[in-house]
């Protein structure tokens, strides 16, 4: 009989989260496997759920076949020889944890992870995405009314919007939410802030969460060409949302024609040509995926160059968080408690809240952890169609010649204290 180790979360005491809820787990049980679950006082669903659906609460997960998490494991817990499965933001190269994805190659641990399970078609499978547009949209939204009062004394609906953890739901957050929009509808927003246009910067899952939320709002889509006509022709009782794909955000730096799948290849082969955008931005959504090989969309040298000059632009939801990545002023995360930063681009401090010289910025790291009992839940019913194969699978084999389907296969970034083909390129990060 296989059996699953489902691990404790311990990253911060905001994570939460769970990949499979006691449903999931049960279902499992049904099947024949054992499940093994270590006791959590900070885990959304408590330990006697786990224990009513027939897991066994145990810390020590050594006999277990497989192990699973959510947020990166500590290396003292991890199992040598086993089979891991979690989110261990190593496939960028981040530097922060490569000494996690030695460890992993030094114990001769398989490791899949959650980021990499993708369809034929390289979209993600299991995922929190929309989750962190939720959260993030709400934290932004939030902050933005904070700013605009704290620092500018200029009083919005916005003000009434909390902390996104705050909210018992999504729809509790969207429900307020519609009330603050029909308010704005019916009174309009301040002069000094309008046309209050909104930048949304991708159009995947993270996207969709951030639009998700504004459809609570009065929210007229503008293309990025309408940007200009429409600071003259604005309405003050709208908002004005304006999403960005790479065909607005990047063209070729030798002046050949853009391609999209050229441009995926070749990333460095292109520059930004928001530029020509931002002198209307008011709010800046970062919701794109981004590595350093691609263009600097919001680099400092543009918020140097407005910064104190009746600037526009009030408030930066770096929902991505690259540290000093595509939005350069990210110099650091938040918390969910304390969301919002204060970046002076002119002299590089940091100052946390919302008052100060220079630019708002949101950039909570683990924005899901803001609706746990949710995300889990999307997360868990996503998950489970691939449990069965996942503990089934002879991991003596290669993942090549395994029986694992291909949407996991994909997502093996080391095998028995190799990196696996497609991610060997980690081999250079690794000191």
């Amino acid at each position: 009989m296989k059996k699953l180790g489902i691990v404790k979360e311990t990253k911060n005491k905001w994570e939460r989260r769970v990949p499979l809820n006691p449903k999931a787990v049960n279902e499992l049980i049904q099947k024949g496997f054992e499940v093994f679950v270590q006791p959590s006082e900070t885990r959304i669903y408590i330990n006697e759920e786990y224990k009513n659906a027939g897991a066994i609460l145990n810390d020590d997960l050594s006999k277990c076949d497989f192990i699973i998490g959510v947020k990166e494991i500590p290396i003292d817990s991890l199992i040598p020889g086993k089979p891991h499965l979690f989110f261990s933001h190593t496939i960028k190269g981040q530097d922060y944890n490569m000494p996690l994805l030695e460890n992993i190659l030094d114990k001769k641990i398989t490791l899949l992870d959650y980021e990499k399970i993708e369809d034929d078609q390289n979209r993600r499978l299991v995922f929190f995405g929309k989750f962190a547009g939720y959260a993030g949209m709400v934290d932004t939204l939030h902050g933005l009314g904070q700013r605009l009062k704290q620092q500018f004394n200029i009083e919005t609906p916005f003000l009434q919007i909390k902390h996104s953890y705050q909210y018992n739901s999504v729809q509790n957050a969207i429900d307020q939410i519609s009330k603050i929009g029909k308010e704005i509808e019916l009174n309009g927003l301040p002069s000094e802030i309008t046309p209050l246009n909104i930048f949304l910067l991708g159009y995947g899952h993270v996207s969709q969460g951030c639009q998700k939320i504004l459809s609570a709002l009065p929210i007229v889509e503008i293309s990025p060409n309408q940007l200009e006509e429409h600071s003259h022709t604005y309405q003050d009782n709208k908002i004005y949302l304006t999403v960005f794909k790479e065909q607005h955000l990047v063209e070729r730096k030798d002046g050949g024609v853009f391609s999209l799948q050229d441009y995926f290849a070749n990333n460095s082969a292109y520059k930004s040509k928001l530029d020509q955008y931002l002198p209307y931005c008011s709010v800046y959504m970062n919701a794109i995926y981004w590595t350093s090989e691609c263009p600097v969309f919001l680099p400092n040298s543009y918020l140097i160059n407005i910064q104190g000059k009746n600037q526009k632009l009030v408030i930066i939801g770096d929902i991505t968080c690259d540290i000093e990545g595509s939005v350069q002023a990210t110099v650091k995360g938040t918390w969910p408690d304390n969301p919002v930063f204060i970046y002076d681009a002119k002299t590089g401090i940091e100052t946390d809240g919302y008052e100060g010289e220079g630019f708002a910025v949101m950039a909570v790291d683990n924005l899901p952890c803001e609706f746990p009992k949710e995300a889990s839940d999307c997360f868990s019913k996503s998950l489970t169609p691939f449990m069965e194969s996942i503990l089934l699978n002879d991991y003596s084999n290669s993942i090549a010649d395994s029986s694992l389907p291909n949407e996991i296969k994909s997502a093996c970034i080391t095998h028995q204290g190799k990196l696996e083909k497609d991610f060997q390129y980690l081999e250079e990060f690794i000191k």
